[in-house]
């Protein structure tokens, strides 16, 4: 569960506001992100559902630049990811899980990709929602970031990660203990 501050209500009187204006300058900036789609009718959603605009506000904090990039083809929620150019600086050297991240024998990060999903109340990026996210970019030609990883995957000790090199998306895969400095992840909130 993620860790909405004690004092919302006060948290959303005094910056859910500023955050909207943010996102919708963004909005405005990169509509190519979301042609058919009306920034009111964003708006209306997420003052419906203001403890997303407090997951937006970590995404945002952490370096994510979220933005809306459509809608989930199967429960039509709206859409939100980081879209910022490299991997959130705020979110990286993570190792991807709390089992990999425990399973360190020596110079463990202060922490994982999923925990810090969690905390924040979102999702990392499908390797679907990826390539999805890439026909944006080029994005991630500098970093990569940890992606939702199959269980049938992760068994076996292994997470995969995502960036683009040589003028397309590569789908790699690490140990899930590893971390590296220009390795962090992209998150996904659905409104």
């Amino acid at each position: 569960m993620h860790t909405q501050p004690k004092d919302f209500k006060d948290w959303y009187s005094n910056q859910g506001e500023a955050l909207l204006s943010v996102l919708k300058h963004r909005f405005d900036e990169h509509m190519f992100r979301h042609q058919g789609h009306s920034w009111p009718t964003i708006q209306k959603r997420l003052e419906d559902q203001p403890e997303k605009l407090w997951s937006l506000q970590q995404m945002e904090d952490t370096g994510g630049e979220p933005d809306m990039v459509g809608l989930d083809s199967e429960t039509g929620e709206i859409l939100f990811f980081d879209c910022s150019p490299e991997s959130p600086k705020g979110r990286r050297s993570v190792c991807y899980d709390r089992e990999g991240l425990e399973s360190r024998k020596s110079y463990p990060p202060e922490n994982s990709a999923q925990d810090m999903a969690q905390a924040m109340g979102v999702s990392l990026l499908t390797e679907a929602q990826y390539r999805y996210l890439q026909q944006f970019g080029p994005l991630d030609a500098k970093t990569s970031s940890w992606l939702d990883t199959q269980q049938s995957v992760r068994k076996l000790g292994g997470a995969l990660f995502g960036d683009y090199r040589y003028g397309r998306v590569f789908i790699y895969h690490n140990g899930a203990q590893s971390y590296y400095s220009a390795r962090g992840f992209r998150a996904a909130l659905l409104v």
